[in-house]
């Protein structure tokens, strides 16, 4: 009886499944685009991820089967390659101080913004630091070569200031790389960045405000006891997703701004996996440290989201 009675309840749930996607039959049309590419860019090339494990070469096309399994050597490879000390130095550096640097100035940025009481100068101002994003570092790397050649407006400008010895192009000395790949990066990204934080401001009471201002609160004080413990789960979003970003670092930035002579500060993971596939051909080592890299990432996003978890409640799973 009570098989029966579990078989009508599954059956049911089934027919009303069934109705449901049929009313919503254009919706989930319009998904079908989404799912393809998911499949075709995201999940099927997890498959491929076995060349990591094997001696794969290019004649074998996608016939992994040719390819004898070597397990790990790839990744000890790479744990005793000469080079691994300055791909982790290189790809941590500057991923830590983007992080440390690039991380709060959009929450600060978002906050003064919102102060802002004139609605023209302030779209303005949105305008004016949203427009880096939509460029591509394509164009933005040229702009900043001729910036920082021997004549460029940032090298004179920094010279002029003392800040710098002699006006030379500061892309060929290896010393200035670290802080113009995190200062580039904050210029370009930080107004984009700040919407998010500008839209978790926006659903604040502004009832507290009021109240607060009626207490006699001052500007810093509604800030620092209103809005940013209001907007502090999104910081903490945010924080935790970038955090698993330290192990990776902006490939299109670093290709463009690198040359030869600096390039002992900008041997990220990226370029060396880069390296290896396309002038060396060794696309199995290179899968090897590409897994190597998105296991680290992947652990250090759990790990980001446990210890917020434990510590201020607030995580992403």
């Amino acid at each position: 009886m009570k098989a029966n009675q579990l078989n009508i309840s599954s059956q049911s749930k089934t027919n009303r499944l069934i109705q449901n996607a049929y009313k919503q039959r254009y919706l989930l049309m319009m998904v079908i685009p989404g799912v393809i590419f998911m499949l075709v860019f995201n999940f099927y090339p997890i498959y491929f991820a076995q060349i990591a494990f094997k001696d794969y070469n290019i004649t074998m096309g996608t016939n992994l089967s040719l390819a004898p399994w070597l397990g790990f050597t790839h990744i000890i490879e790479f744990f005793k390659s000469p080079d691994f000390a300055n791909v982790m130095a290189d790809t941590l550096g500057i991923s830590f101080y983007k992080l440390l640097i690039g991380f709060p100035i959009p929450i600060v940025f978002a906050i003064l913004l919102n102060e802002i009481a004139q609605t023209r100068f302030k779209k303005a101002v949105q305008t004016i630091t949203y427009l880096p994003h939509f460029l591509s570092w394509i164009i933005l790397g040229g702009i900043l070569l001729i910036w920082m050649s021997d004549s460029g407006l940032i090298t004179n400008t920094l010279y002029h200031l003392h800040l710098i010895s002699s006006p030379a192009n500061m892309l060929a000395n290896a010393k200035y790389f670290w802080p113009i790949s995190v200062a580039s990066e904050v210029w370009k990204e930080f107004g984009w960045n700040s919407i998010i934080y500008l839209a978790a401001i926006a659903t604040i009471d502004m009832e507290m405000f009021e109240a607060a201002r009626i207490d006699g609160a001052g500007k810093f004080r509604q800030i620092w006891n209103i809005t940013l413990p209001s907007i502090a789960p999104t910081i903490v979003l945010m924080l935790i997703l970038a955090i698993s970003g330290l192990f990776s670092s902006n490939f299109d930035q670093i290709f463009v701004l690198r040359n030869a002579v600096n390039a002992s500060a900008s041997n990220v993971i990226g370029i060396y996996v880069y390296q290896q596939s396309f002038m060396y051909n060794r696309f199995d080592y290179a899968t090897a440290v590409g897994l190597f890299q998105s296991l680290v990432a992947a652990i250090l996003l759990i790990s980001a989201n446990a210890t917020s978890g434990w510590l201020t409640g607030n995580s992403i799973f």
